[in-house]
């Protein structure tokens, strides 16, 4: 398994194949992920423990939350960010295609 250290939390890499890929995200509490999209990947997310908060446009106002148990689909060219309410430490299952490095970022706390 390979474990690469974020901003935001880790995500520990646990399958990778040249037709899919299986991750272990951790966000730390009060943290998000980029604002983003893709133009290939694609990817399956599953909230393992915690709470997920997601955002599907630019306004930082607009968001839902998905309880432990829920799932949630990206397709290719979707705005999404991923973060972890304050207070609440969120685990998250991703599967998707093998795309990695395909990020496109809009909008990133961190300045990345």
């Amino acid at each position: 398994m390979k474990k690469i250290e974020k901003p935001w939390g880790y995500e520990e890499i646990w399958a990778e194949t040249k037709n899919y890929v299986g991750k272990r995200l951790v966000i730390l509490p009060g943290h998000r992920l980029s604002l983003q999209y893709h133009e290939k990947k694609e990817e399956t997310i599953y909230v393992m423990e915690g709470l997920l908060r997601v955002w599907e446009s630019e306004d930082g106002n607009i968001y839902r939350d998905l309880p432990m148990g829920a799932t949630y689909h990206v397709k290719p060219k979707q705005i999404h960010r991923f973060g972890s309410p304050n207070g609440v430490l969120t685990v998250l299952i991703e599967v998707s295609t093998p795309e990695l490095n395909d990020v496109i970022r809009l909008q990133d706390d961190y300045k990345r």
